[in-house]
């Protein structure tokens, strides 16, 4: 991995559309957007963060989730998640998320992702399996 500090930032954005609304996600039965989507798109700002810092088969994998889903965001509006990277602590990195549509926030917490090496790592998943 390449040398990193904390303060780094990772954004992702999505449109609140029919696939990531709680109705059909199963989350609830309203057409707004998903606590489960939300989470999502704050992991991939987070993974978006450290992603020029990865060398060779390097990857990150979500561990730890603490988030408040504070807002609805009804179908049609654009979502933007933030993470802003806090804490290493070797493989560790700890990252303080958002989410937010043109309304305001919609969502906030604390994500962590843990360094792994993507083929000793699907090995390992794989052997479950046998």
């Amino acid at each position: 991995m390449k040398q990193l500090t904390t303060g780094i930032k990772g954004t992702a954005a999505v449109r609140a559309e029919k696939g990531n609304l709680a109705s059909a996600m199963g989350s609830g039965a309203l057409d707004v957007f998903a606590t489960p989507a939300m989470i999502a798109l704050m992991e991939n700002a987070a993974s978006n963060a450290l992603a020029d810092y990865l060398e060779d088969d390097e990857t990150t994998v979500g561990t730890a989730l603490d988030v408040q889903h504070l807002a609805a965001t009804p179908e049609g509006m654009d979502v933007t998640a933030e993470a802003v990277l806090t804490e290493i602590n070797g493989r560790e990195f700890t990252f303080e998320v958002t989410a937010s549509d043109s309304s305001g926030l919609i969502g906030k917490g604390t994500h962590k992702r843990f360094l792994v090496y993507g083929g000793r790592f699907l090995e390992k998943a794989q052997a479950k399996l046998k």
